[in-house]
Order: C-alpha cells, then sequence, then structure tokens
C-alpha cells in the first residue's frame, strides 16, 4: 500500500505530461511541419516569435495585460481577503463563495456576459477591458492565497501593536503587511500566470490591437499549423511552471514561517 500511492501519483503524472512530451521537442526542428521523425534541430521557430510582427506584438501585450491584471487583482483580491478576515462581518461565507465563483463559472459565460458589458461602457477592444476580464478570474486565486497567509497570523500581534498606541493604518503597514506579503506576492505570481493563460476571455473582449500570445496561438492553430505554435507552446509552460514555482515556493515559506 506504500508503494501503491507512490506509483498511482507517478503514472498519473506520467500521463499528464505525456501530451507536453510529445510536443515540446518539435519547437526545436527545422522542418515546417510538427511531424516526427525530427529532420533536424533548429532555433529559427524561437527567431520567428521575436522577429515576425504578429508575434512580437503577442508577446508584448501579454506582459502589458499580464502586468496590469497582477496589480489590480492584487490589490482587489489583497482588500477582500483583509476584509473577509474581519470578525462579525455579515455574510462573509456567502461573500466569500461570490469572490470564488469566477474560478468555477465557464469561461463562455464569463466572456459573453463581459462582451456584452463592455460594449455598453466603451471597454470593448481596449487594454483596459481585457485586463478588468483576466482580473475577474485571477482574483480569486489572490483571495485563496492571501487569506491562507493571513489565517497564519498570529492576531495577538496586531493587538499587543494597537495596545501601544499605533493606529489601525500603522498596525496594517508594519505588522499585518509584512506577514502577508509572502501571500500577497505568491497571489501575484498566480495572478500573472493566469492572465498569460487565458485565452476564452481574450477571444471576446480583446481586438485585433490587444492580440496575446495565448489568442495568437489559437489562431494560429485555426489558420496554418505552423511550428511556431509548438515554440509558442514552449515558452508558455516554461514560464508558467517558474512561475507557479515561484509562487508556491513563496506560499510554502510563509506557511513555515509562521508555524516556526
Amino acid at each position: 500500500m506504500i508503494i501503491a500511492k507512490p506509483l498511482f501519483g507517478a503514472l498519473m503524472m506520467a500521463f499528464l505530461l505525456a501530451p507536453l512530451a510529445a510536443i515540446l521537442p518539435l519547437a526545436f526542428t527545422s522542418s515546417v511541419f510538427l511531424a516526427y521523425p525530427i529532420p533536424g534541430y533548429s532555433m529559427r521557430w524561437f527567431e520567428e516569435l521575436l522577429t515576425v510582427d504578429v508575434w512580437r506584438m503577442s508577446i508584448v501585450n501579454s506582459l502589458l495585460i499580464g502586468a496590469g491584471t497582477t496589480l489590480l487583482a492584487g490589490a482587489l483580491g489583497t482588500s477582500a481577503a483583509l476584509g473577509l478576515r474581519k470578525g462579525g462581518l455579515l455574510f462573509a461565507d456567502l461573500f466569500r463563495t461570490v469572490f470564488l465563483l469566477p474560478m468555477v463559472v465557464p469561461a463562455v459565460v464569463l466572456g459573453v456576459g463581459m462582451q456584452l458589458m463592455f460594449v455598453r461602457i466603451g471597454l470593448a477592444n481596449t487594454y483596459v477591458g481585457v485586463i478588468c476580464a483576466h482580473t475577474v478570474v485571477a482574483v480569486p486565486f489572490v483571495i485563496v492565497t492571501v487569506s491562507a497567509s493571513l489565517a497564519g497570523i498570529d492576531r495577538r500581534i496586531e493587538q499587543a501593536a494597537a495596545s501601544l498606541g499605533a493606529p489601525a493604518i500603522t498596525v496594517f503597514r508594519r505588522v499585518t503587511f509584512p506577514l502577508a506579503l509572502p501571500g500577497i506576492l505568491s497571489g501575484a505570481v498566480f495572478a500573472f500566470a493566469t492572465s498569460l493563460d487565458e485565452v476564452v476571455l481574450t477571444l471576446f473582449v480583446a481586438g485585433p490591437n490587444q492580440r496575446t500570445l495565448a489568442r495568437q496561438t489559437f489562431s494560429t492553430i485555426r489558420e496554418n499549423v505552423s511550428p511556431a505554435i509548438a515554440a509558442a507552446a514552449f515558452l508558455f509552460i516554461i514560464g508558467t511552471v517558474v512561475i507557479v514555482g515561484v509562487g508556491l515556493a513563496m506560499l510554502l515559506r510563509s506557511r513555515s514561517n509562521h508555524t516556526s
């Protein structure tokens, strides 16, 4: 039984990673087709991502929109987590459920609703609209990580600071915020990763000038299957793994600091 669990976990991991192992080597093919065996190895498709205007613009857009989403989702998610942490809040569980709904609502439903709303208020086909759309699906991840970080803070430390005459804003700035910072940074990392990978909402709310790397990859798959897609997927996977790894490291460090 002890061996069965790790073996089952390893088999599940292999099953999930097998498609990636099949597609990633094709990012380095010298052929214009996604096919095995690979005739030769080349970096030409990575060069195409950096030299072709449509790919280069999509990479810049992804970074800009991801940065905006990270800042907005970090601020809103942290504020929501702090509000939910306060005792005596009426309907706290209901509010928490509402905040986490974007994690379970189908992206198509969110996309249609946002498109209808953004057209009315003038945010359709704008960078602000795309950032707002990505923020909706990124905020729940920030709330979860920040709430976990705040749950590990001993309230007696804050009460001690308040008993010494520190105003509430000073208690937050000098005590609460530094202790919750690892969770806030972890939430920001997950928000950026969520924005980087989001494609369905982008299809609904973004215009040609806001085309992200995820949307460009999706469009290229429909129009012309090129090894550049494999190169873009390679960047996606490596970037996401690094970002999520940093986020998990920060979260584990935060939990270890609270338990020590």
